[in-house]
């Protein structure tokens, strides 16, 4: 790491990790009025998170799942990373002053964090807002995934390591509500690593049902390394979690009771991996933690 303020937590030993493997036919669903497709970037296809009935494309994750299934099951050997404190770098992009052209003022950002923080305090792990700078830009305002646009902003603002968490918030347009990269993509494409939200999904923010923050949660749950809960559909590794009940298709508002597979268990729609409404979502299984602290230590820690 180099950078003696950063604060990692518990270290605990590890024999076999690595989880469970996706069948390579399987394939990520699409929200309703949404499609997906493969946006040509390999490993380092974001995932993203978009608004009901919003006429948007999610980029694939088939490429991460692929590179996973051609790895096979990892073995970390050394001790794990099963809790800190990750800095945390925020860039404002805005279309000029006041909160009408997304420049969110500080009392939003630290609810944010607030939440990310509620949501990730299970798991032991927590986030520190470092900095925060704010820049003027009509193009990286509306900047989506993969466009150039994305690409100047974070090549002139990301700072920090693989260990340090780059949030930016801008007015991405086109139904999104954020995206993320993967750990494992850092290495491939260090100035890509961090997470977009909408500014309006901050908690207080326009963007009803999803204004309660976690846009946020379930982006950097992404950039810890948890795929969505109906990522792999019904099949029996769905989104490598095993304690996640697979689910057939993404959660919109709060269906409770709501099955759309024959494995024991109901969907997972209280799963902030899920695309239900902000105000249903409220948990990471066991499962999850345990791999957020393996693709931690492993793509993320000491890099």
């Amino acid at each position: 790491m180099g950078r003696s303020r950063r604060v990692w937590g518990r270290m605990a030993a590890v024999a076999m990790l690595g989880g469970l493997l996706i069948p390579a036919a399987a394939t990520t669903a699409a929200p309703a009025g949404a499609s997906c497709v493969k946006d040509g970037s390999g490993v380092q296809a974001p995932l993203a998170k978009v608004r009901k009935g919003a006429v948007a494309t999610e980029p694939s994750a088939d490429a991460v799942y692929r590179a996973e299934l051609a790895r096979g099951p990892e073995r970390l050997d050394g001790p794990l990373a099963t809790g800190g404190t990750i800095p945390v770098y925020w860039h404002v992009i805005n279309n000029g002053p006041g909160l009408a052209n997304g420049d969110v003022p500080d009392t939003q950002i630290a609810d944010q964090m607030a939440v990310l923080n509620a949501a990730f305090a299970p798991s032991g792990w927590s986030f520190a807002l470092t900095t925060t700078d704010r820049t003027t830009n009509a193009a990286w305002y509306t900047a989506t995934p993969g466009s150039s646009a994305q690409t100047a902003m974070k090549a002139a603002l990301r700072q920090g390591s693989a260990d340090d968490l780059n949030i930016y918030s801008n007015n991405m347009g086109g139904g999104l509500l954020g995206w993320a990269t993967f750990p494992q993509s850092y290495a491939g494409n260090p100035l890509d690593d961090g997470v977009v939200v909408l500014f309006s999904s901050l908690p207080g923010g326009s963007a009803v049902p999803y204004n309660l923050g976690d846009t946020g949660t379930h982006e950097v749950g992404h950039w810890m390394g948890l795929f969505h809960t109906f990522q792999g559909g019904c099949s029996r590794t769905n989104d490598l979690v095993k304690d996640t009940p697979a689910e057939a298709s993404p959660a919109f508002g709060c269906p409770t009771g709501r099955n759309t597979c024959t494995a024991a268990g109901l969907d997972p729609i209280t799963n902030f991996m899920d695309y239900s409404d902000d105000s249903c979502m409220n948990q990471f299984s066991p499962g999850q933690n345990t791999r957020i602290d393996n693709q931690v230590t492993r793509y993320r820690f000491g890099l």
